[in-house]
């Protein structure tokens, strides 16, 4: 094929079946998300036979093999991965235009997937949602709480809030504010080991180790100063994997943490935990939402974007002596 409104205009003459044109793009897109006939087909809740015959009908309405097959693997074409990303676009048009006309086409409507990591979701966004819903009463929102790395497209993801530096994904990505670490500690340990006024006295102190779940590293003490990061690795008696069980291990004074401040801020106001080296704070982390079309974004997703930056600015405010 010369062009990619070659394959539109084909499309446009073709005569109908029994998918509708948009049908089919939504289950090739699916299939190169996946990379698998088999797992499309479990995620659009449809038979592996009936998938691969949707595929075979669109690529002889455009005249081109879209898609590389072997046994493990299924993989784009070259015209495959061009016809791949006008059909996000046309797929976006479809579900925007659609939208128009529900809830008197005034606001964005439709079902909308995101994904948040695990204590933003439980204590920032799902407290906040009812808002979000009374707003926009035409959105439905499938919410997933999970600090893993979601594949965005082959899991259908629309929208998803990463937390800490971004590898590069392909995906769009749009600052939406940053989050604030504090350094904190239990009454009882600091009863017991003293209060450290700076780096210099972490030499005489315990850490509760925090190692990434994905790759295991155990991540050191972390600090600016003079405009530069310095680190240090920390001694430990418990390394853990998360920041529900690191918060438990300090509040039982096995040592101190690094902590997003929104995270014990219940337990600060209640004296169950204290601020130390308030000067010598680890840099703030970026929070960044991501979303898979190139060309479109969706008003629903605009409308939840604005609604979450908006959300983290008010709750997310730097900690006194910040």
């Amino acid at each position: 094929m010369d062009s990619l409104a070659s394959y539109v205009r084909i499309l446009e003459q073709s005569p109908g079946t029994g998918l509708d044109r948009i049908d089919l793009f939504r289950i090739f897109t699916r299939v190169a998300a996946c990379t698998s006939f088999t797992r499309a087909a479990d995620m659009l809740g449809m038979p592996r036979s009936s998938v691969s015959a949707a595929v075979a009908d669109l690529e002889g309405r455009v005249g081109a093999r879209l898609l590389h097959r072997t046994t493990r693997r299924v993989t784009l074409t070259q015209d495959g991965a061009a016809f791949y990303e006008r059909c996000l676009a046309l797929i976006a048009d479809v579900e925007e235009a659609e939208g128009l006309f529900r809830q008197g086409g005034t606001k964005p409507s439709g079902k909308l997937r995101v994904d948040v990591p695990g204590r933003i979701g439980r204590l920032i966004v799902a407290p906040a949602l009812p808002g979000f819903l009374e707003t926009y009463p035409g959105i439905d929102i499938a919410l997933g709480v999970t600090d893993r790395a979601v594949n965005l497209v082959g899991e259908g993801v629309d929208c998803a809030l990463r937390v800490g530096p971004l590898g590069d994904s392909g995906l769009m990505a749009r600052p939406i504010g940053r989050l604030d670490l504090i350094n904190v500690a239990s009454p009882g340990y600091l009863a017991r080991h003293g209060v450290p006024a700076g780096p210099g006295d972490l030499a005489g102190h315990w850490a509760v180790n925090y190692a990434s779940p994905s790759t295991g590293r155990v991540e050191p003490w972390e600090w600016q100063a003079g405009g530069a990061r310095h680190t240090l690795p920390m001694r430990a008696r418990v390394t853990v994997n998360g920041a529900e069980t690191a918060i438990a291990c300090c509040r039982a004074g096995l040592g101190l943490i690094q902590i997003p401040a929104y995270d014990v801020r219940p337990y600060l106001e209640a004296g169950e935990l204290v601020d130390v080296m308030p000067a010598h704070r680890a840099a703030p982390l970026p929070m960044t939402l991501l979303y898979p079309h190139r060309q479109h974004l969706s008003r629903r997703v605009q409308a939840f974007a604005d609604w979450l930056e908006a959300l983290l600015k008010e709750v997310l405010r730097r900690p006194r002596g910040g």
